[in-house]
């Protein structure tokens, strides 16, 4: 709870403090809101309107009480209560910003959940096996592939494989009007998710593979590992039970950073495939400079962080039972 206010209030101030510090007024920051042809007047009475005029203290506590018991808007018609917790309110789309968001999750969530399953399983297998044959042809052509997934982007991939898949082949019709959810059409929902999810999963099965091979080759060498094959256990049991268990602690952590970034917006893979997630919500309202939507999608993106982080200090008893007895 305290990281996430710390995180408001620099997100806060990033938005507010900063352009002010750089010399902006509150009628600058109001000016995008009435048009480019509005007048001097119509920009003060706007920044007053959205109390860009008050303290920025004022303004932060304001922001932080929406969160905690709702806020409410004056659209120049009418006023609109945002319900707590209120992430904002877009006065160019006059909406709020958290249903926006609501909207939009599902659509991260299965991309980063089915790519999460690919490059895990994908990842570990392969740094496994590159351990188990260090040096061979194997080794050394996987760590080549994953050497390319690390270093190639992911708009290069991403428009790689839109090329040879849909241009080439017509294999794919990748678009938003095409993306449906998967209580209403699983069919069209896996057609449209299942190159993305490989083109992202290429780039963190990479790094993985990596970190799983240097893990693996670290801990087949203590003594524990020794002993066990001296008790007679079968391979496969001394590789998965003893050395992978063993290995998997950091590929743990990095797990749950990257998910917790995924689910907070993939920026580059859902504006590549034009998938209506929370990564292609934060490049239009970058675009459009409409503030309150890009901090909403901070915001979201720290609470997945924070979640995900918590979720795998629990699952650190779980996976090396030497975390239970410190």
């Amino acid at each position: 709870m305290i990281l996430l206010l710390v995180v408001t209030a620099v997100t806060f101030a990033i938005f507010f403090l900063l352009p002010r510090l750089a010399g902006a007024t509150s009628d600058d920051l109001a000016s995008r809101y009435v048009g480019k042809t509005a007048s001097a007047e119509q920009a003060h009475e706007m920044a007053l309107k959205l109390g860009f005029t008050d303290p920025l203290y004022v303004q932060y506590g304001r922001f932080v009480k929406g969160l905690v018991v709702g806020a409410d808007y004056s659209t120049g018609v009418a006023t609109e209560h945002c319900p707590a917790p209120c992430l904002g309110y877009s006065y160019l789309k006059q909406t709020q910003v958290l249903p926006d968001l609501l909207d939009r999750l599902p659509v991260t969530i299965s991309l980063a959940a089915g790519a999460a399953l690919i490059w895990v399983v994908a990842g570990i297998a392969t740094g496994v096996l590159s351990a188990l044959r260090r040096g061979s042809f194997v080794d050394r052509f996987a760590m080549m592939i994953a050497l390319a997934g690390v270093s190639l982007p992911i708009f290069f991939t991403g428009m790689l494989s839109l090329s040879v898949v849909r241009d080439g082949f017509g294999w794919l019709s990748v678009s938003s009007s095409n993306y449906a959810p998967l209580s209403e059409d699983p069919v069209a929902w896996f057609s449209v998710l299942w190159l993305p999810w490989i083109t992202l999963a290429f780039l963190y099965a990479a790094g993985y593979a990596r970190l799983t091979r240097a893990g693996m080759l670290e801990t087949m060498n203590e003594d524990f590992i020794r002993t066990a094959r001296a008790k007679g256990l079968r391979e496969s049991s001394v590789v998965v039970k003893h050395g992978l268990r063993a290995a998997l602690t950091p590929i743990l952590t990095i797990f749950g950073l990257d998910l917790g970034l995924l689910l907070g917006g993939a920026i580059l893979t859902e504006s590549t495939y034009s998938l209506p997630g929370i990564g292609q919500y934060a490049v239009l309202a970058v675009k459009e400079q409409d503030l309150p939507k890009v901090l909403g999608v901070t915001l979201i993106g720290a609470l997945f962080i924070v979640i995900a982080n918590l979720v795998v200090d629990i699952l650190y008893a779980v996976v090396d039972p030497r975390v239970r007895t410190k």
